[in-house]
């Protein structure tokens, strides 16, 4: 069974000023996600899920994901307090928040998306391929029913 990469991408970018999870980087226009969603393939991963945004949705899928899912097992799933609260929950403690829950509410998000070990990056930061690599061997090792995950931090 090989891992899946999760892809943490829903964050608002209000500090940066915009949607930087599809920002070109790259000489050629790639983003940090081309980057990492590469590593990841090359180091074993056999899926992606992005967790993003629903208002970001065109956008992401233009400037990125349809180019990536034409190669990679790929898809993504949608942020968003009604994913997991109740309606009373969530009209009690969302009532105002406008911001994206998190990294532990994104996880939950793609819990449908994902069965098998994965890893957990930030959409916005540059890994490397050997962190790819370690992780893939660390989670290509868990057995079936294996509810192993892991996250590169820095």
């Amino acid at each position: 069974m090989q891992p899946t990469l999760m892809v943490l991408a829903a964050g608002m970018g209000s500090r940066y000023g915009g949607v930087k999870q599809i920002d070109a980087v790259g000489r050629n226009g790639e983003t940090l996600l081309d980057f990492a969603t590469y590593d990841a393939k090359t180091s074993g991963f056999g899926k992606v899920v992005y967790i993003i945004r629903k208002d970001i949705e065109k956008d992401f899928r233009e400037c990125f994901f349809d180019r990536i899912a034409k190669n990679f097992d790929a898809e993504y799933v949608f942020q968003s307090p009604d994913l997991i609260f109740t309606e009373e929950e969530k009209a009690r403690i969302s009532s105002t928040r406008t911001k994206p829950w998190g990294t532990m509410h994104a996880i939950l998000c793609a819990e449908k998306a994902v069965k098998e070990p994965f890893a957990v990056i930030n959409a916005d930061d540059y890994y490397g391929r050997d962190a790819f690599k370690i992780q893939y061997e660390h989670l290509s090792k868990q057995l079936g029913d294996s509810t192993e995950h892991s996250m590169v931090g820095y």
